[in-house]
């Protein structure tokens, strides 16, 4: 059977005398990250897994603001981990007098089980965490070619074309980041999902402009 796992423990930064609560309906801030993670691609199909420590502070009406990854795993897991925690804005319980300057420390635990992750060493994924992180510069030049393209020189765009290949990013791979973004909407996170589509965009697609149009304005 296969299982994608996220688990959560909160920490509090400084002791607060009345901490905030996590309330969306029933269940907890654990079930809510199971209901609502998408497991990236890359981590997924090289078994990357492991703990990524996401820190943000709460307004008065329950809203995150200042949110980041204090410690990640340096692959889409780190990107993830910091969406999910960010959905959840709005959706905790502040107490009368809480400090809004406190930071909440979230870490957020990864797990696959039954994807034939079991015989995967340390070494393994390690050497997985280093390829993301090469095809990661390899796809950031790509994005940055098209988005400055009216300044690029005849015949120069070959050269990505070449380097979309080599990462495998068709059509395929296109759709599949627009079914994820379509996935974010109906969970109601639409900068997640635009940041998908936008993406599309820049690698040179137009197959998302649809989307962008009807959520990105």
């Amino acid at each position: 059977m296969k299982v994608l796992t996220t688990i959560c423990f909160v920490f509090f930064s400084v002791f607060v005398s009345a901490q905030v609560q996590f309330q969306a309906g029933k269940g907890n801030f654990a079930d809510f990250l199971r209901e609502h993670t998408i497991y990236p691609a890359f981590s997924k199909a090289n078994c990357i897994q492991g703990t990524v420590s996401i820190s943000f502070k709460l307004d008065q009406q329950g809203k995150i603001y200042s949110s980041k990854v204090t410690k990640g795993i340096l692959t889409d897991l780190d990107e993830e981990a910091l969406r999910l925690v960010r959905l959840s804005s709005g959706k905790w319980k502040v107490p009368s007098g809480y400090d809004t300057t406190t930071a909440v420390i979230i870490p957020v635990n990864f797990r696959l089980e039954g994807y034939q992750c079991e015989g995967k060493s340390k070494s393994d994924m390690a050497a997985a965490i280093r390829a993301y992180q090469s095809e990661e510069a390899l796809t950031n030049s790509v994005i940055n070619f098209y988005k400055n393209i009216d300044q690029a020189k005849p015949g120069q765009e070959v050269q990505f074309i070449a380097i979309k290949k080599q990462l495998g990013i068709d059509d395929d791979y296109l759709n599949s980041r627009i079914e994820t973004g379509l996935k974010k909407i109906k969970q109601g996170d639409r900068q997640g999902a635009c940041e998908d589509f936008f993406f599309v965009k820049n690698m040179g697609s137009n197959m998302a402009d649809a989307y962008l149009a009807k959520y990105c304005k």
